[in-house]
């Protein structure tokens, strides 16, 4: 292997460091993402590179004590960016004691290189197992493709520091200073301008894939309540048409809306409303299926897909959904304001988008009938594919 000369390697790192130091400051996102945090990690960790690189042309307690002591708190500050990221509050205990623990040993052994070599093959890599922990403990981050990249990047770092204090510590190693050039350095600081890289884009990765996943669960779910927008809905009752009509499978669904909810508005206000709404929402998603799919079709109204569903599984269902709304009162200020909703049902086989369009409209016009039968109660349409005839007649 070539040697490479080591206060090269060392400004190079300095160099990518600072660069991708300000490439994070630039990036502001909207919620706190820890990439502040990392991006100031990256300026200690230039800073601590340059120390290094003015090793013996600056006072020993600057490019050993200092340097080493930054060198802590860029992975104390790693592990605050980790913890920032997911939520979480700062560790400052295991933050801190590391920091500290590497500014009295390198006070304590700044003129035996050897020794300062193995004291950074054991703190480091101890702050670098405690950065990984917070990652991927107790459950494996939801961004695998960046998380995966910093581990690589961090546990490299690791390695090989432990790896070169071990050397030390058997004297397997020339203990001649930093700045000289054999296979070893050469290795290590090669290592660290890497995984500079590789785990700055590895954490900038988990931040892009997090801000992806929140576009798209924003773009397909109601602002208020959380259940799936109108949008996603049409979008998931095509792709459920195509799968019923090729299986030939039933299927149904729900057109379900609150009673009286605009003299819930004029009487309580709309933050009642609201309220009201959310709860809702709340008692109709927790008592479906997995496979089925309720939605905020448009101000009060929601609408409940049910692949591979018969009417009548149906019917049984949304009475289940109706009077689980009726004897659940929402809670608002110490006060109950029972709600109450009128629900359609229609189903069958389907055989094609018109089919659906028919479906829908029939669960619509059971809708509309119970209203006009005093509300609070389930009216299941007659749907009839491909008819010339009406399209649902509603049978309370």
């Amino acid at each position: 292997m070539l040697p490479l000369d080591v206060p090269t390697m060392l400004l190079m790192t300095a160099a990518a460091s600072a660069t991708m130091a300000l490439s994070m400051a630039a990036v502001r996102p909207e919620r706190r993402e820890g990439m502040g945090l990392w991006a100031l990690a990256l300026v200690l960790h230039t800073i601590t590179y340059l120390l290094f690189t003015l090793r013996g042309a600056v006072p020993a307690w600057a490019s050993v004590v200092l340097a080493n002591t930054l060198l802590a708190g860029t992975f104390a500050l790693a592990l605050a960016a980790v913890r920032q990221f997911q939520g979480h509050g700062l560790p400052w205990r295991r933050m801190l004691v590391p920091v500290l623990a590497m500014a009295l040993l390198f006070a304590w052994f700044q003129d035996d290189y050897r020794a300062c070599v193995i004291v950074a093959g054991v703190v480091p890599p101890l702050q670098v197992a405690l950065v990984l922990w917070a990652l991927w403990r107790p459950k494996p981050p939801a961004q695998m493709r960046g998380a995966v990249l910093l581990t690589a990047g961090l546990g490299l770092q690791a390695v090989l520091l432990a790896v070169r204090g071990a050397l030390a510590a058997l004297h397997s190693i020339p203990t001649q200073g930093l700045l000289r050039t054999d296979g070893v350095q050469s290795l290590t600081f090669m290592a660290a301008f890497v995984v500079v890289i590789l785990a700055s884009l590895g954490f900038i990765l988990m931040a892009k894939d997090r801000a992806d996943a929140n576009n798209h669960y924003f773009a397909t779910r109601d602002a208020l309540t959380g259940l799936f927008n109108r949008r996603a809905l049409l979008l998931a009752a095509r792709r459920d048409v195509a799968v019923a009509a090729r299986s030939h499978e039933p299927y149904a669904l729900m057109m379900v809306d609150i009673d009286h909810f605009k003299a819930v508005n004029d009487g309580h206000g709309h933050q009642v409303g609201d309220q009201i709404l959310c709860h809702v929402a709340g008692l109709l998603s927790a008592r479906l299926r997995a496979q089925d799919m309720v939605g905020r079709y448009g101000g009060e109204e929601f609408l409940v897909l049910l692949p591979n569903t018969a009417q009548q599984a149906a019917a049984e269902l949304a009475e289940t959904l109706r009077s689980a709304v009726a004897q659940c009162p929402c809670a608002r200020e110490g006060c109950a304001i029972t709600a109450t909703v009128s629900i359609g049902v229609c189903g069958g086989q389907l055989h094609g988008t018109e089919d659906w369009e028919r479906l829908l409209r029939c669960a619509d016009q059971a809708l509309y009938a119970a209203k006009a039968a005093g509300r609070n109660r389930v009216v299941s349409g007659r749907f009839v594919p491909e008819a010339a005839q009406p399209l649902a007649t509603p049978v309370i």
